[in-house]
């Protein structure tokens, strides 16, 4: 398998035998996302193109913003959203060669109080979204700190939706095959600082309304803290989630990460680990997820120990790089 790797150290390329190649130095790269033949790379300091399968690159706009995420439609034909830090929302009509910002974004209720609450308090991010594409004018955006921000008028206006009562939104993702329903990942980050590291202060949420309700889907689960999250659009449409003792869970410290990966396919109900021996816990905190295109039900996962794993339904581990800067976006290509 080739795949491309975003890192805190730019974008590499990863060859089927396990060779790295560095094909975009010198940046962070949250996300990387294909838009037909064109691969888009989120980063630091803004949006990066390439149409040669990431061999070269080229800078496409957002300067001076840094890139949490990009969505495009499953044809790749449709425009293609990206969100920022400082939190803002912007669209591309013309495969991502210029970019409009979504201005009432930033009038959203209480956005004026969105932050990531650390020292110094930094603003804002839009790392999360969601577009139904079988209407476009309907969209979500997760915000950390701020919560779930949604329209369903192409954003005339905008609504905000805590759930249980959190505003820290790490992922969000909606099921391929059951309309309303979306999940997201949260922290223990508040506006105001950080909440008391307890069951149901982070972890998973479900809604079945379109965001307007959420109920708590990750009891019994530990750690609770929340990330990285992929749903398979295969049947029966697995949802992985990776989470972590707290948001600075390292390799570096002591006794490791401790971190972990579960499964869900009943839509949360139940969760089981995907863990191997080695990997529950994981010394090594994970990054990257995304569903493995060559192996339904199987993921691919980035470490802080900028490793690769492609990890199968039934918790197989198999190694595919290592040696990287920590992995933090991961594209497979076709």
């Amino acid at each position: 398998m080739k795949l491309l790797a975003g890192t805190s150290k730019g974008v590499f390329a990863v060859g089927e035998s396990g060779e790295v190649v560095s094909v975009l130095p010198d940046r962070s790269v949250r996300d990387l996302a294909g838009v037909g033949r064109r691969v888009l790379a989120g980063a630091d300091t803004g949006i990066f193109a390439s149409d040669d399968g990431g061999r070269t690159w080229r800078p496409r706009g957002l300067e001076g913003r840094t890139v949490w995420k990009i969505l495009a439609g499953p044809d790749g034909l449709g425009p293609v959203y990206a969100g920022t830090q400082p939190a803002g929302v912007f669209r591309s009509e013309a495969g991502a060669e210029s970019w409009q910002e979504v201005e009432t974004f930033r009038r959203a209720p209480g956005a004026d109080r969105w932050c990531v609450p650390v020292t110094p308090r930094q603003p804002g991010r839009a790392r999360a979204l969601v577009v139904d594409w079988t209407d476009r004018k309907r969209l979500w955006v997760g915000v950390e700190v701020g919560g779930v921000v949604s329209t369903d008028n192409g954003g005339a206006t905008w609504r905000i939706d805590l759930p249980g009562g959190n505003p820290d939104i790490h992922m969000m993702v909606a099921h391929p095959a059951k309309a309303g329903v979306l999940f997201a990942s949260t922290g223990y980050g508040r506006l105001d600082g950080v909440a008391e590291m307890i069951e149901g202060n982070a972890g998973v949420f479900r809604s079945d309304d379109d965001g307007a309700t959420w109920r708590y889907a990750w009891r019994g689960v530990t750690p609770s803290y929340a990330r990285p999250m992929c749903i398979d659009p295969r049947p029966p449409h697995g949802l992985t989630v990776a989470s972590a003792p707290t948001a600075f869970s390292s390799y570096k410290d002591e006794g490791g990460a401790r971190a972990m990966l579960y499964r869900t396919e009943d839509g949360g109900e139940t969760w089981r680990s995907l863990g191997d021996r080695e990997h529950s816990p994981s010394a090594a905190n994970f990054h990257g997820l995304v569903p493995d295109p060559s192996a339904p039900g199987g993921v691919l996962v980035g470490t802080d120990t900028g490793e690769i794993w492609r990890v199968g339904d039934r918790g197989e581990w198999r190694r595919l790089a290592a040696g990287l800067p920590s992995v933090l976006s991961l594209l497979p290509l076709r």
